[in-house]
């Protein structure tokens, strides 16, 4: 997924609706931020057409770089199905629940469990607690 400034399109309208908080936000620390996206199908289904938005200003990009927000358009409702991504991302052929996996950085997949997309990256379990002598 190239994601892009496409200014006066009906995906920029969208997707700054869609972060209208984040940009006000901005906005009132004085920032203008670079509205990048880009949009792609997650499905055999016409309508499930994907929106990637990614805000990039100073207070909203860290080390890792500017996250990107992946929005499902189902009719005409969006809804966030994946938060905060960094890294570029790759709309894959293999597919769980009828949507098409996610690939970042070419190593993370994140699959759909019917409502969202979920990392398939196992957590680390946390170590056990330390006991006193």
């Amino acid at each position: 997924m190239v994601l892009a400034q496409h200014p006066g399109t009906d995906l920029d309208r969208q997707a700054r609706q869609l972060q209208a908080q984040d940009l006000r936000d901005a906005h009132a620390r004085g920032e203008h931020p670079v509205v990048l996206t880009a949009s792609g199908p997650l499905s055999d289904n016409a309508g499930d057409m994907a929106l990637f938005v990614q805000l990039q200003s100073p207070s909203l990009c860290g080390s890792a770089g500017c996250s990107t927000s992946v929005f499902l358009r189902r009719g005409d409702r969006w809804s966030c199905v994946l938060d905060s991504l960094s890294g570029p991302v790759r709309i894959m052929a293999q597919t769980h629940g009828d949507m098409h996996d996610l690939l970042v950085d070419d190593g993370d997949r994140w699959i759909w469990n019917g409502t969202t997309y979920v990392d398939t990256q196992a957590t680390p379990s946390p170590p056990p607690p330390a006991t006193g002598r």
